[in-house]
């Protein structure tokens, strides 16, 4: 209850607000009436105490439905005939919930896209542009004849090269269930019939995180930056950038005479020790 400044025209009395109502505390007198009311919806739960209000969950892209369907819950209480048939209108819903066979695979896809982007720690606004490329690619007829895993891989690793996010293939394969041939055809297609916005990959983008992955000093880490910095494009152009940037990190490393193997550097980037160890070679005569 909130009190106003204005007074009652019939008594001048203090207004009062009292839910939808604006009335006199004096004689009583209704002096306006707002029909919305504008707090929140009070529901009977059993958690009323810690959180009153009546919200649901917030739409998302991550889901086939964006979020919107509703679920029958489980429940202890109920037993015999009555839990069965509970059981049975679960069933149903969940089997209603899907109307085709594209949205059966959408929610397949849209499961391992979640599953992908939280193995590769990616933020929320990755997955659900990941699900939207996936979403883009059905409706382009992509999908036929094709992996789904390998699309909702494709479109992980896509969203990541498109938002400048260093994340390999390698990296994106071992939590995949795809394989790399399957993906590299999901990626191929999606670029080729949507015109993905994707371009080289810079090397600088996996420094910090393979210099964290190794713990190595800042001093390196900078010394590597640098170093990559001096780089002509024509070095860098048609090289695994993983693998440019490990071999910057263990030349910084030789440098300062830190501890740091090639096997080390090379498992860091994704590559072999002879590519490493080869990029490093040319480094130190570039």
């Amino acid at each position: 209850m909130s009190t106003t400044a204005r007074s009652c025209p019939e008594c001048s009395g203090r207004l009062q607000r009292e839910r939808t109502e604006t009335v006199c505390g004096e004689c009583g007198l209704v002096v306006a009436e707002d029909a919305m009311d504008r707090g929140p919806e009070w529901r009977s739960f059993a958690d009323d105490d810690t959180d009153p209000a009546r919200t649901g969950a917030p739409l998302t892209r991550s889901r086939h439905d964006r979020g919107l369907s509703t679920e029958i819950g489980y429940s202890s209480r109920l037993k015999g005939r009555k839990r069965r048939r509970v059981a049975r209108m679960r069933r149903q819903h969940n089997r209603a919930q899907i109307a085709s066979k594209a949205e059966r695979n959408k929610v397949y896809a849209f499961t391992e896209i979640r599953r992908l982007t939280d193995r590769l720690q990616l933020p929320d606004a990755i997955r659900d542009r990941s699900c939207v490329l996936f979403e883009s690619g059905q409706d382009a007829d992509l999908l036929p004849g094709r992996s789904i895993e390998g699309f909702a891989a494709a479109a992980v690793y896509a969203t990541c090269r498109a938002d400048q996010l260093s994340r390999t293939v390698d990296e994106v394969i071992d939590h995949a269930k795809a394989t790399r041939a399957e993906l590299r055809t999901a990626y191929d297609a999606l670029n080729r019939e949507l015109g993905l916005p994707t371009g080289p990959i810079d090397p600088g983008q996996y420094l910090a995180r393979f210099a964290s992955d190794l713990d190595l000093p800042q001093a390196i880490e900078r010394e590597a930056r640098d170093l990559l910095d001096d780089l002509d494009t024509a070095f860098v152009t048609g090289r695994n950038p993983g693998g440019v940037a490990a071999a910057c990190l263990y030349t910084a490393a030789r440098g300062r005479s830190y501890p740091l193997t090639q096997a080390e550097a090379a498992e860091a980037g994704g590559v072999t020790p002879v590519t490493l160890r080869t990029t490093y070679v040319e480094l130190r005569e570039d």
